[in-house]
């Protein structure tokens, strides 16, 4: 009896990755389930089904009955060949002796370290700080990820969060989308049933800095576009934090006019010439 193992999303879509493959029907082989698929959370996590497709030796397929005859091909081929470097034995020997101070040569590669600013803030360990704590280390569980959760009460009823751990990327995503989104899960979470609401603010690796950093630097190249072409100028869709930092960073600027269009997700700024006070 023979064997391929099969992976797919689904059980169903590796068993049928299998049978096609082979090139038979479902009744002509037997399966067994070596791993379920397991649904991810957020887009991580995630993982497919595997499968076993056992099947009789006499329906094999045809590509294990061609591979064996691929090898007496080549022989010829290989002897052939085998004679034109013997001649040269002593230039392959300095190549062999070239090798290991190459290698030794080679500097060792040092993973870089994202620095996380020192914050002048105890943690808090208050019944919020708690709640925030028990839900964020269960969620980061079933993220399969090993971040540690700290908190902190930057004033009454606002708490900042920091996740620290090696490469948090998977919980930033593209454009902090995955932050927002866990940001987002717990602050519903903490004030589901509370009397008082309280805002959580969650950041990893210091990406809101740095983000609000890069979004202030873009609204001062594109005032500075408009007022050179003195055309207006719409910015990619963003989120209601990311249109604030905009419009903060160009309300003073003289000449300079700011405003938001269209609506959630899609809202956007638009950069233009204020022409009253221009």
């Amino acid at each position: 009896m023979s064997y391929i193992d099969v992976i797919g999303k689904t059980e169903e879509e590796a068993i049928a990755k299998a049978l096609a493959q082979l090139g038979m029907d479902r009744d002509d082989v037997s399966v067994e389930i070596l791993e379920r698929a397991k649904s991810g959370f957020l887009g991580m996590g995630g993982k497919p089904a595997r499968v076993r497709v056992t099947y009789g030796p006499d329906e094999a397929p045809m590509e294990e009955i061609v591979a064996p005859v691929k090898p007496v091909e080549t022989v010829p081929v290989v002897e052939k060949k085998a004679e034109k470097p013997a001649p040269q034995p002593k230039k392959q020997e300095k190549k062999a002796e070239k090798k290991p101070e190459k290698k030794s040569e080679k500097p060792e590669k040092v993973e870089k370290k994202v620095e996380v600013p020192a914050i002048d803030l105890e943690e808090s360990t208050d019944n919020n700080a708690q709640r925030i704590t028990a839900f964020l280390s269960g969620l980061m569980e079933h993220l399969d990820s090993e971040a540690a959760v700290k908190v902190y009460e930057e004033e009454k009823g606002r708490y900042k969060v920091i996740l620290e751990g090696q490469s948090l990327g998977q919980l930033i995503g593209r454009r902090g989308e995955t932050l927002d989104a866990i940001q987002q899960l717990t602050n519903y979470a903490v004030n589901s049933g509370n009397e008082k609401r309280i805002r959580v603010h969650v950041d990893a690796e210091n990406y809101r800095a740095r983000r609000e950093a890069s979004l202030e630097s873009l609204a001062s190249k594109v005032a500075g576009k408009v007022k050179k072409y003195r055309r207006s100028v719409t910015l990619e869709a963003m989120n209601a934090y990311e249109r604030h930092v905009i419009h903060a960073a160009l309300q003073d600027v003289k000449g300079i006019t700011t405003y938001s269009i269209g609506t959630e997700p899609n809202r956007r700024v638009v950069v233009a010439l204020d022409r009253e006070n221009g």
